[in-house]
């Protein structure tokens, strides 16, 4: 798809929020990478929603890869996101983690909340976050900007006459 279908206006929105959810992804794994103490074990054990998983996802044997794992995720999303490579993965991938995240502890009613900045009934964060990920994929916004622009500019030579 070419930027010029989409308005300049509608180009600088795609194109910001991608970069603003790729830096929370990026600025949250690097936080955890350079955290010896950091580990997702805690929160997996506090999960109050399929909890029988994420009590076999945080034992001893499989932590130290669920941590690897979250910390590589989030910052390879992060950083596909705001350079604009592969972003349909980044989307994918970011998709995935919120919706772990969102499943250790959904602000469902009637279950205990988890760790949480507010109060949330159904709707959080991470389900809104979700849902702007969702809206990305669907909208090619490495075509106005992001390094899979010029990948994509080589493959489509225009034909000899």
């Amino acid at each position: 798809m070419k930027p010029s279908q989409f308005s300049s206006g509608q180009n600088t929105s795609l194109i910001l929020l991608r970069i603003l959810i790729g830096w929370h992804f990026l600025y949250e794994g690097v936080l955890k990478l350079y955290n010896p103490a950091w580990t997702s074990k805690g929160y997996l054990l506090s999960a109050s929603f399929l909890k029988p998983f994420f009590t076999w996802i945080s034992g001893d044997s499989m932590i130290t890869v669920v941590d690897t794992l979250n910390i590589v995720g989030l910052i390879a999303v992060g950083i596909g996101l705001i350079i604009g490579l592969k972003i349909r993965w980044a989307c994918v991938g970011g998709i995935l983690l919120l919706a772990l995240y969102y499943l250790a502890h959904p602000p469902f009613p009637g279950l205990e909340q988890g760790p949480a900045e507010g109060s949330y009934w159904i709707v959080n964060k991470n389900l809104i976050e979700m849902a702007a990920l969702l809206v990305l994929y669907q909208f090619p916004s490495y075509a106005a900007f992001g390094l899979e622009r010029f990948f994509n500019r080589k493959k489509v030579e225009p034909a000899n006459g």
